[in-house]
């Protein structure tokens, strides 16, 4: 299983900002595979409480992704949308095989018609990417997003198959594939998992040697009813945002730019002004909703595997996905201010956290007005952030006079 801090595809409007409840979905993630073939000890879809999973169909049928597409176009329509994103996802999506993931692609595309623009990804492990499947997506114009936790050791601590065998060495031979000029332009990037028990800055140059044009870290998912490994949600360390930080200094501080950070980036346009295009960040609408293998809508997956909450009774085959954004915890999840707790609206980096991601808020018979289990971490993350732009803007200003 895999997951993403999922870059939205524009800048939230001031009017969306102030009533994010209202606006559309730009981003659709479709549960194309069910199954996956790594057992991560970390996997917040298969390790966690919910196992709805075990139910569903493991492959989307043609049908429901046509009912899909369908609800797709109708939603595109209805906003007057000119772009969307399609994320192909799982499981792991590779597991659907080459012609499924080739007919969703076309099918979305064919229902919202030539006037739109759907942009399409798939997040995979890497273990079965190929020629084959990589001359479909250079062919299809599908980006690829890989997980990857670091070097051999620190990957295949986690990232095992069925059997226990470590996956570092079959991604790395798919990287190394994507990062060939012919397919450069399909590499969106890796996603790695934080693991305190890891380095942070040889997890970082180990990323590094896979030449990604971006990486995404990705906090564990968790909640102050279940908190991620050593985060005390009663304490006000920060072992998390000190992770960060050491990786953001080797980062900022190279003297050339190697890849994009996407939690940095983002953290760094929020304190100039701009939006965040990152759900789990500033106060921006959460744009993506999810449909499961056998058709369901869920409002996020790591959503309903956190806390139990999220599968909204609905699905594509007798539901649009207006009816999804309709619901009590739809619109809670993108109720900007007015879903935070009193803890988050005092707080003086409001706007830069905007409360964190929505799930990591939970906490069992209190619901979601809480700050992210992860505050003091957000915190020290930004503060720090904060005092070196401050400090180069400074001396700019400094040897500018």
């Amino acid at each position: 299983m895999t997951d993403q801090l999922r870059p939205s595809l524009t800048d939230p409007s001031p009017a969306d900002r102030a009533s994010s409840g209202s606006a559309p979905l730009r981003q659709f993630i479709l549960k194309v595979h069910g199954r996956c073939d790594l057992a991560c000890d970390y996997c917040y879809l298969y390790r966690l409480g919910d196992q709805r999973w075990r139910d569903r169909p493991p492959v989307m049928s043609r049908h429901t992704v046509d009912r899909t597409a369908d609800r797709i176009a109708e939603h595109v329509a209805r906003h007057q949308l000119s772009a969307v994103e399609l994320v192909l996802h799982g499981g792991e999506p590779l597991l659907a095989g080459a012609e499924r993931l080739a007919y969703s692609v076309r099918r979305v595309r064919a229902a919202v018609g030539p006037g739109v623009t759907v942009r399409v990804a798939t997040q995979t492990n890497g273990v079965r990417l190929d020629h084959r499947f990589l001359d479909l997506f250079r062919e299809l114009d599908v980006g690829v997003g890989v997980s990857v936790d670091g070097g051999r050791e620190v990957h295949d601590r986690h990232r095992r198959d069925h059997r226990g065998r470590g996956s570092h060495r079959a991604v790395s031979r798919a990287l190394a594939l994507l990062a060939e000029p012919r397919y450069r332009r399909q590499y969106l990037g890796l996603l790695c998992t934080v693991d305190l028990d890891n380095d942070p800055v040889r997890v970082y140059e180990d990323l590094l040697a896979f030449r990604p044009p971006a990486i995404d870290l990705l906090l564990p998912h968790g909640s102050w009813s279940d908190p991620p490994p050593g985060r005390d949600p009663h304490s006000a360390d920060a072992p998390y945002g000190r992770w960060l930080v050491e990786v953001f200094d080797r980062w900022y501080d190279a003297p050339v730019r190697e890849t994009g950070i996407r939690l940095f980036e983002e953290v760094i346009r929020l304190l100039f002004g701009r939006t965040s295009r990152l759900e789990g960040i500033g106060l921006g609408p959460a744009a993506s909703i999810v449909v499961e293998t056998d058709g369901s809508i869920v409002e996020s997956d790591h959503l309903v595997a956190v806390s139990g909450h999220g599968a909204s009774g609905l699905a594509v085959a007798t539901d649009g996905f207006d009816a999804a954004l309709r619901l009590p915890l739809a619109r809670a999840r993108r109720g900007g201010l007015d879903g935070l707790s009193p803890t988050c609206r005092a707080c003086p980096v409001l706007e830069i956290c905007g409360g964190g991601l929505f799930s990591h808020r939970y906490r069992a018979g209190d619901g979601f007005r809480n700050p992210s289990v992860y505050c003091p971490d957000l915190r020290h993350l930004i503060d720090h952030v904060h005092r070196r732009l401050i400090g180069d803007v400074r001396r700019l200003a400094g040897s500018a006079a």
